[in-house]
């Protein structure tokens, strides 16, 4: 909360960057345009906020290109206010429409002229590739436009000299995950929430009766949310425009469900995108998929169509963020923007905001779809990037082989045993983890035992092997069905050794948070000692803290963050109704604020108290003014986030009392303690996917080891085969333990650099404190690049 931290910024504030780029005397244009997708309020909010921060006057533009069009009341002047509480809210509130008349010069005309009256110069486009294009179109004719409304006498030449350039930053709103050059598009995070929501009711009714369910989602040319969901939810089969199924598909997939039967599941889900075709690109339909399967195998099948229904809904905590990122930094690229720069779309690549030519993605976009019509399928889906080509190796030994792979389960057992045990906190996602981890384990043809209760009943030896039908239904199921403790191996080393020998334990998996990483150290330092932990070892992280060393994230956080936002979006509500209050709400994750930063951004929070950033009386006292002064404003309520550990003298009853005291007459306040709900619920589509993904890569980096020392009876005492698995940036990372060490915080159990710092200033700003930002580097323009093989798509 410190407001006075301008100088400790490390790479020079915020401030400064502000004296050479003032938005003062420039007009900024917000509109949203095509489908609609959950989140592009969020980042209207943003781009409207950071806007009038930077001296700028902000208009929103009414119905997308439509609006600019017809002019008049359509291009209205924002304010603060008016963006206020939109953040929760689905579609988007400037309203959206196609638009005939724009893609004629005439109408274009007319839109430069409506702008020009405003002095609007600066555009920020939220929609698809089409919207993008369009914007871009407008952008190379501005000089022309204006030059020939001034032979018409519509504009002076003045104007003309004055508003000589437009400058557009186009930000990607599509729940489809379609376009190329950005990890994730505003929507697409909640659209998966929607459909998981909705797969998860109908696998109860489903199991009931013994049914097949044949479930369509969105996505005509892009199979993310079809693939994505199959992941997340174990389905039979999928079927996706860009990876069509080989010819006698329909054999394959009926043997494929009565196999599934003959083995007690009481139930089929397969799903479809709505644009699949077959190789001939001939149209895959859900009922013809019926149809087949009531006639093949006579079961009762039944289909459903999701529709508009994943357009719908409240934003995701993910959603929001992202969105917010992108409006922030939308506006630094108009205001950095030159008449030699090209439009440019702000995305995301790994955890970083980064702007991309966008030309060059849209046109990326449109070769995907040329790929896929000349049946270039292969191509297809190298080009596609977020699908490929993990998702799709995924996928292949995923959703279709981890359904069973009778085709598939390898013809040499390796004799390996592998043990994966779950230690810590319990964390939504860790049984997609261990159900992911067990499957690759079997096709790798290992043994997989499940250790049960942690380190204790390691040593206890509640150990038993765990086959592949054992962790069916797993992803969708929270905490840890294992079983999990927070006890470190170190007082039973004596009698996990034993029970490893025991069992024949050559490798194992660890799924947890910080004690896990804990408990890594420890068995490398016995390994002097007991040469049974000479084996590799690896950790995956699963805690709703986010607090491992060597990874940027980890299972379980997505899921609490947002049961954490969907409680403060009710209690805002509730504060909004008896107005004047301010709820001061108490997240978990021991030291580290990253729930209560993250929660504070996504709720739109007015602060957040966290250890990493230390903050005084005089810190406190300014946030109580701060409130005092949004009390005279039409937004009378507060939302306060408290991470339970950012200060031992100032507790979460001690800011309550200060608060109350301080806001007497002016406000009166509430507090509330979230506690262990945030370790509950079914996991976030996000969680299931990144267990699913990050515990199967595990598995192939254990089977590449044991391969190593197959028959030479190896043992592995080097640093490098005792890891953490995590990702950075990007990239999922192998690091050995004994090199995070020095990268740890081990008194409160935080690693000393944390990316999600950086986003502190960001939440100020919306929340209308002054703050030093750090751009994205430079606020270069990055070439648009080709993910490798080896890259992991967005999680």
């Amino acid at each position: 909360m410190a407001h006075h931290d301008d100088s400790q910024n490390p790479k020079g504030s915020f401030r400064k960057f502000l004296e050479h780029l003032s938005g003062a005397g420039k007009a900024i244009g917000v509109l949203t345009s095509g489908g609609d997708a959950q989140g592009m309020n969020a980042a209207v909010r943003a781009v409207v906020r950071m806007g009038i921060y930077v001296g700028a006057k902000v208009y929103f533009i009414y119905e997308g290109y439509q609006g600019m069009v017809d002019g008049g009341s359509n291009i209205v002047e924002a304010d603060w206010e008016s963006v206020s509480s939109i953040l929760q809210v689905g579609g988007t509130i400037i309203g959206s429409a196609r638009c005939k008349d724009f893609r004629s010069r005439e109408g274009r005309l007319k839109a430069a002229a409506n702008l020009i009256q405003l002095g609007i110069t600066n555009l920020c486009v939220i929609g698809g590739d089409g919207s993008l294009t369009g914007a871009n179109i407008f952008r190379r004719e501005w000089s022309g436009l204006l030059e020939e409304l001034a032979k018409d006498g519509k504009i002076d030449k003045e104007a003309v000299q004055r508003h000589g350039h437009l400058n557009v930053v186009g930000m990607v709103g599509s729940i489809d995950n379609d376009f190329c050059g950005t990890d994730m598009t505003i929507g697409t995070d909640s659209a998966l929430h929607r459909i998981m929501e909705v797969v998860d009711a109908i696998m109860t009714t489903a199991q009931s009766h013994q049914r097949t369910f044949v479930l369509e989602v969105m996505g005509r040319h892009c199979g993310y949310l079809a693939l994505v969901s199959a992941l997340a939810c174990g389905a039979d089969w999928v079927f996706l425009p860009e990876s069509p199924p080989e010819e006698g598909w329909q054999e394959d997939m009926c043997i494929k469900l009565s196999e599934n039967r003959a083995r007690k599941k009481r139930l089929n889900i397969i799903i479809v995108a709505e644009g699949a075709i077959d190789t001939q690109n001939k149209p895959i339909t859900s009922e013809q998929i019926k149809e087949l399967v009531v006639t093949q195998l006579g079961y009762d099948t039944r289909v459903t169509i999701l529709g508009h229904v994943q357009r719908g809904g409240t934003p995701s905590a993910f959603d929001r963020i992202l969105a917010s990122r992108m409006g922030v930094e939308a506006v630094v690229a108009l205001l950095q923007a030159t008449p030699e720069t090209p439009a440019c779309v702000v995305s995301l690549s790994g955890n970083q905001a980064v702007r991309l030519p966008l030309m060059e993605c849209v046109q990326m976009t449109q070769d995907v779809q040329k790929a896929m019509d000349e049946g270039r399928f292969k191509e297809a889906v190298k080009l596609r990037g977020s699908l490929c080509p993990s998702g799709l190796e995924c996928a292949s030994r995923f959703p279709l082989t981890l359904t069973h792979p009778h085709g598939s389960l390898p013809d040499s057992q390796t004799n390996c045993n592998v043990g994966v045990v779950n230690v810590g906190a319990p964390a939504a996602g860790m049984n997609a983890a261990v159900r992911a981890a067990v499957r690759v384990g079997i096709s790798d043809g290992h043994k997989m035992f499940a250790v049960y209760d942690g380190f204790e009943g390691f040593a206890k030896g509640n150990i038993k092997e765990i086959g592949w039908a054992d962790v069916g239904g797993w992803t969708g199921q929270g905490g840890s069905i294992l079983g999990t403790k927070r006890t470190l191996p170190g007082k039973y080393l004596e009698d996990i050794a034993a029970q490893m020998r025991a069992h024949r334990i050559n490798a194992l998996l660890i799924i947890g948070g910080f004690e896990a990483y804990l408990g890594l150290l420890e068995l490398s330092a016995a390994r002097e000692k007991h040469e049974e932990f000479c084996v590799p070892m690896v950790m995956v992280p699963a805690t709703v803290s986010n607090n491992v060393p060597g990874s940027d994230f980890s299972i379980g956080a997505d899921t609490a963050l947002n049961t954490i936002t969907d409680t403060c979006d009710r209690i805002k509500q509730s504060a909004s109704g008896t107005k004047r209050r301010v709820f001061i709400i108490e997240t978990m994750g021991g030291f580290c604020g990253y729930l209560a930063n993250m929660g504070a951004l996504a709720a739109g929070a007015d602060a957040a108290y966290i250890f990493e950033e230390p903050f005084d009386i005089r810190d406190l006292q300014s946030n109580v003014e701060h409130l005092t002064e949004k009390m005279k404003t039409t937004i009378q309520r507060g939302l306060v986030l408290r991470n339970e550990s950012c200060s031992e003298n100032y507790t979460t009853d001690f800011i309550y009392q200060l608060y109350s005291e301080e806001g007497r007459g002016v406000f009166d306040c509430r507090k509330n303690v979230l506690g262990h709900m945030q370790q509950g619920g079914a996991p976030s589509p996000f969680d299931r996917n990144f267990g699913t993904k990050i515990s199967a890569r595990a598995m192939q980096w254990i089977s590449s080891k044991l391969k190593e020392s197959l028959g030479k009876g190896k043992r592995f005492v080097s640093d490098d085969s005792i890891c953490v698995l995590g990702i950075s940036k990007r990239n999922l990372v192998f690091q050995p333990v004994a090199e995070l060490k020095k990268e740890t915080d081990f008194e409160h159990r935080i690693p000393k650099e944390q990316w999600w710092l950086k986003l502190r200033p960001l939440m100020k700003i919306l929340a209308k404190y002054k703050a030093s930002f750090e751009v994205s580097e430079a606020g270069q323009l990055e070439p648009v690049q080709h993910r490798g093989p080896e890259e992991p798509a967005a999680i």
